[in-house]
C-alpha cells in the first residue's frame, strides 16, 4: 500500500456516518434506556458529523435493545444538514419508520448466504426481494435509500468471502436504487491486502462514490483497513463513537471502529471532516458512563492520560 495519498489537496474531503446509536448500542445486553439513547444522538448532532444512524425498526423479538425505535426516533432534536437514517429490513419496517417520522432508511444485506440466515432470517435471494419492496416504496417517497453488504471481508459461518461475490450483491442493491453501498467487515478479519481485492472487485460494478467502508477492529486492522479505502478513493466512512459495537449473530466480533479514532487519523491527513473531536470524545464519555465500561477508543484514552498526567 502506497504511503502517500494520490489525490491533491483541494481534493481532501471525507464523510462519516455515525454508527453508534445503531450499530453501537444493539449488542449491549442491558437495555439502554430510551432518554440515554436519545441525548447521545443529542450531542452526537453538535458534533459536526453528517450522518447519524438512529435505530433499527427491526422486531423486538429479534434485537430487544431496538424496541424503542419510534420513541427514540420521535424524540430527537434533529439539526439542519444532518441525516438520520434508520434501518428497515422489510416493507413492514419501512412503513414503520415513516411513520415515525424516518427520511432516509437503510436496508442491510450480505455477501453470505449462511450470515443471511441467521441475520435477517432468510437467504440473500429472498432478502433482495424484500429489499426492493423497500427500494421501490422509498422511491414512491423521495425517500433515500443507502444499502449494507455485511461479511464483505469475512464470515463467521462460511470462512472467506470472494470478492466476486461481494461485487454482486453490492451490484444488485445499487441497481435496485441504493444511492451508497456500505461494506462491512462485520467481524473485523480484513487486512489492507483482502480490503484492496475487495474493492477492486466491486468498483468494477459500481461507480467509486457510491461506495462506502464499515469497518469493526477485532484483529487491529480497522484503521489501516479504511487508510487502504481511502487510497484507492473511497471517501465515507462509517464508525461508531468509543468504539461501541459488535454484531449479535457474530461471535466474537468486537465494536466498530471509534469514531474519535477515525477523525484523528483524518486530521493528520489533511482531510477536512468537519466533525470537532473534542465534542465526540465528551459525547463517547457520555454513553462510556451510561454504559459503565471503558471506552475503546485509544484517542479517547490517550487524551483521559494526558490530562490525568497534566
Amino acid at each position: 500500500v502506497s504511503s502517500t495519498l494520490d489525490i491533491t489537496q483541494e481534493e481532501l474531503s471525507d464523510h462519516e456516518v455515525e454508527v453508534g446509536p445503531r450499530d453501537g448500542l444493539q449488542n449491549e445486553e442491558v437495555i439502554v434506556p430510551t432518554d440515554i439513547k436519545i441525548e447521545l444522538i443529542n450531542r452526537l448532532s453538535k458534533t459536526g458529523l453528517p450522518a447519524i444512524e438512529v435505530t433499527s425498526f427491526v422486531s423486538s423479538k429479534w434485537v430487544p435493545q431496538m424496541a424503542d425505535h419510534k420513541e427514540v426516533m420521535r424524540g430527537i432534536e434533529r439539526h439542519p444538514g444532518v441525516q438520520y437514517p434508520v434501518l428497515t429490513p422489510n416493507l413492514q419496517g419501512f412503513n414503520s419508520a415513516i411513520a415515525a417520522g424516518a427520511t432516509e432508511v437503510s436496508v442491510f444485506g450480505a455477501a453470505s448466504d449462511s450470515f443471511s440466515r441467521v441475520n435477517i432470517n432468510c437467504s440473500i435471494e429472498k432478502s433482495i426481494d424484500k429489499f426492493e419492496e423497500v427500494a421501490k416504496a422509498a422511491r414512491n417517497m423521495n425517500i433515500p435509500v443507502r444499502g449494507y453488504v455485511s461479511c464483505a471481508l469475512g464470515c463467521p459461518y462460511e470462512g472467506n468471502i470472494t470478492p466476486a461475490k461481494v461485487a454482486e450483491v453490492s451490484k444488485r442493491l445499487y441497481n435496485l436504487g441504493c444511492y451508497e453501498v456500505s461494506l462491512g467487515d462485520t467481524i473485523g478479519v480484513g487486512t489492507p491486502g483482502s480490503m484492496k481485492r475487495m474493492l477492486e472487485a466491486v468498483m468494477k460494478e459500481i461507480p467509486l462514490n457510491a461506495l462506502a467502508v464499515h469497518c469493526h477492529d477485532t484483529y487491529g486492522q480497522a484503521l489501516a483497513n479504511i487508510l487502504t479505502a481511502i487510497q484507492m478513493g473511497v471517501a465515507v466512512v462509517d464508525s461508531s463513537v468509543a468504539g461501541l459495537g459488535g454484531c449479535p449473530y457474530a461471535r466474537g466480533a468486537t465494536g466498530n471502529v471509534a469514531t474519535e479514532d477515525v477523525i484523528y487519523m483524518l486530521n493528520g491527513l489533511g482531510i477536512s471532516t468537519g466533525v470537532n473531536l473534542y465534542t465526540v470524545m465528551e459525547a463517547g464519555n457520555f454513553i462510556c458512563t451510561a454504559l459503565n465500561k471503558k471506552t475503546n477508543s485509544k484517542v479517547a484514552q490517550a487524551s483521559f492520560n494526558i490530562r490525568t498526567v497534566n
